[in-house]
């Protein structure tokens, strides 16, 4: 229920469809794009300067109408970072006067080239980091999915400890009553003293108490399940402890084997050192020559009927190399070179430490889980025993072999071993998850916890 529901469960979904939608992005710009540019129309009335025969200015009215449409497919070029493109356009101009000149200029087709060249080419370094973040979106979505278990887990176990306490709270208060009944009757027959009898009203006082606060804390934790799972009845819940715990033993080195292997950190150190190598590839290459390619082979035609605009195209070319070097900026690029460098330096550093800090979470959580099974099972003894001394005090108690105090230390130690057990059983299974989102492994089918983007709803 938590994680199809629950606000985390719904808030990782909706961070995994942005990353994913990221990425469609991405992988759509390198698919061929069709496009359309038109002007209907651009009209123009002015009084413009022009420049006569003679080499005098002088000022016309000028009144014309301009259409124009072009069809273009566009491919980026990802091995050089350039583009290739057909296009084919029309173009008619109509000159207003005392009657109207009407012309067409056709390019039936065009074939053209845009490349940069000794430029950065962002599509060789997005083909190596965009396939990665989506990757790591996956993974990190999976590691929400586990986050939201251990979380339904959390509100599971502070329920099931509020109910256990107030299981205990109504035991010690009946328990209680009856010990003060009872010590009121020997009080009257003069077996035991006043003091002690206060002291039993005053324990029957407390447990009174105490059942009230446990009742509200009850009421508070199942308000807080029912939240987190978007429970909108009012039915009571009852929790059913789980009923045993698994004898799984896990192997700490497999266990950092399979987190560097299937997390999404693993794959972030990779991209972060991508992302840093790039900036020092655009620092260098923007720091030197470079040129700027643009090429165009084509048809063309005008004429003043549409139809002969199209008959006998005339070769029309187009060439433009232009280029740009740095002589002089005071170290401007030098600096960012460097800059660059120094950040992936310090990029590589942070890596490095946190892929050990990385490794000695796996190795702590995992020897954390494989001492908690034992921790679990004294634990469960030490409940098991203190419930039965404290029988066994109270009975002693009854026939006045103990005084009051010692029933009240083992009452004590009998309710400290409840909790406890159950706190045990709690961080077993809190420290068996927190494996699973650590190493996105389900060690009890030795299986990976793969991704699967059909969970996801509404992505296309």
């Amino acid at each position: 229920m938590a994680q199809s529901q629950s606000p985390d469960a719904l808030n990782a979904k909706h961070r995994f469809k942005s990353s994913y939608w990221q990425y469609r992005t991405y992988t759509a710009g390198l698919l061929p794009a069709l496009t359309f540019d038109g002007t209907l129309p651009n009209l123009n009335r002015s009084i413009d300067r022009i420049t006569l025969p003679d080499g005098t200015d002088a000022f016309i009215n000028r009144s014309l109408s301009n259409y124009s449409a072009s069809m273009a497919l566009t491919q980026n070029l990802k091995l050089t970072g350039g583009q290739i493109f057909l296009n084919s356009n029309i173009e008619r101009i109509d000159i207003f006067g005392d009657s109207t000149q009407t012309s067409f200029l056709t390019s039936p087709l065009n074939i053209g080239l845009r490349q940069p060249l000794f430029a950065y080419n962002p599509y060789r370094w997005d083909k190596k980091i965009e396939p990665r973040r989506y990757t790591e979106a996956e993974r990190r979505y999976q590691e929400d999915l586990e986050q939201v278990t251990i979380t339904a887990i959390n509100y599971f176990f502070e329920l099931l400890n509020a109910q256990i306490a107030y299981q205990i709270q109504q035991t010690n208060r009946a328990n209680n009553d009856t010990l003060y009944q009872i010590g009121k009757g020997r009080y009257n027959i003069g077996t035991i003293a006043e003091n002690e009898l206060l002291q039993l009203e005053l324990s029957l006082l407390t447990s009174n108490a105490e059942l009230e606060t446990s009742a509200l804390d009850l009421e508070t934790k199942i308000f807080d399940l029912k939240s987190f799972l978007r429970i909108k009845d009012n039915e009571p819940l009852e929790i059913i402890p789980p009923a045993g715990i698994t004898t799984l033993t896990i192997d700490a080195q497999k266990a950092i084997a399979e987190a560097r292997s299937n997390r999404a950190d693993a794959i972030t150190f990779e991209r972060r050192l991508l992302e840093a190598e790039s900036n020092v590839n655009r620092a260098k290459l923007e720091n030197r020559f470079s040129a700027n390619l643009f090429a165009v082979y084509g048809l063309t035609q005008s004429s003043i009927r549409i139809k002969e605009a199209y008959k006998n195209p005339q070769e029309q070319q187009q060439l433009t190399v232009g280029i740009q070097i740095p002589i002089l900026d005071w170290g401007l690029g030098k600096g960012k070179v460097k800059m660059a460098e120094s950040n992936l330096e310090l990029e590589r550093t942070s890596v490095e430490q946190q892929m050990t800090d990385f490794d000695q979470q796996v190795y702590l959580k995992v020897s954390q889980f494989n001492i908690q099974r034992n921790q679990l099972r004294i634990a469960a003894k030490s409940d098991t025993v203190a419930r039965k001394r404290y029988e066994v005090t109270k009975q002693r108690y009854l026939i006045g072999k103990i005084d009051i105090i010692e029933l009240n230390i083992a009452q004590t130690e009998k309710d400290n071993a409840r909790r406890g057990y159950f706190i045990a059983l709690h961080n077993f299974w809190a420290n068996y998850y927190e494996i699973r989102k650590q190493t996105l492994f389900d060690f009890a089918i030795n299986k990976p916890i793969r991704f699967d983007i059909n969970q996801i709803t509404n992505l296309r």
